[in-house]
This record gives C-alpha cells, sequence and structure tokens, in this order.
C-alpha cells in the first residue's frame, strides 16, 4: 500500500477559528486534536471539527499544499470549506475510523455475562 499524506482543515465553529495542517494519519491527528491532547492553538481555542481534508501521494506535495492554504485569507478558506462542505458538517465521523486504535469507545455501564 502507498504511504498517504493529508492536508486538513479544523475549525471550532461554522466560519470560526480555524486550523491548517498535514499528517500521515489522519484519524489518529485529529483524534489528538479532538481530545485536546496537543497543547497550543487547537486546545486553547477548542479546534476540533474536521470540516475539509485532501490526500496525496507526497510529502513534499502534501507540505506545498498546507503552507498554500495557510498563507490564503480567512475568507477564502471559508469558501474552499463550504464548497466541498457547505453545512460545515463535521467530517469526523465520515473518515474511516474502523481502522483507528485512537478512538473514544463507550464505556459499557452493563454486568459481565455470567456465561
Amino acid at each position: 500500500m502507498d504511504r498517504q499524506f493529508h492536508v486538513y482543515i479544523l475549525a471550532s465553529r461554522p466560519r470560526g477559528a480555524l486550523y491548517v495542517g498535514r499528517t500521515v494519519n489522519l484519524v489518529k491527528r485529529v483524534w489528538e486534536h479532538r481530545e485536546g491532547v496537543v497543547d497550543g492553538h487547537t486546545k486553547r481555542y477548542r479546534i476540533n471539527q474536521l470540516v475539509y481534508f485532501e490526500t496525496t501521494g507526497s510529502l513534499e506535495s502534501a507540505y506545498a499544499r498546507e503552507k498554500q492554504l495557510k498563507r490564503y485569507r480567512r475568507e477564502w478558506k471559508f469558501n474552499l470549506i463550504e464548497q466541498g462542505n457547505p453545512g460545515w458538517k463535521d467530517l469526523w465521523f465520515e473518515i474511516d475510523a474502523d481502522i483507528s486504535p485512537y478512538l473514544t469507545r463507550p464505556i459499557s455501564t452493563d454486568a459481565p455475562s455470567s456465561q
């Protein structure tokens, strides 16, 4: 399997604070932002909703795209997000989360079976 690189945008709310990043493991990295594992801007401003991402096969293109997106004005980023995600839906629930050991799972309050 070829390695994939992701460039992503997180938001605090629709048209709120934004964060642009890149990663090899999108599920793990977004989980870290959502759970507040990463100190800094995203934790301080509760920027934890995945609203946009792109995937590429090259680290160089991911790095270049991240730099490009960071240079653009907020309004341009808002338009980019709204082209593919007009309702600012949190895409966290749509990425292939089944492959990740980093997801929080509900804790069962049921007693174990006596069987």
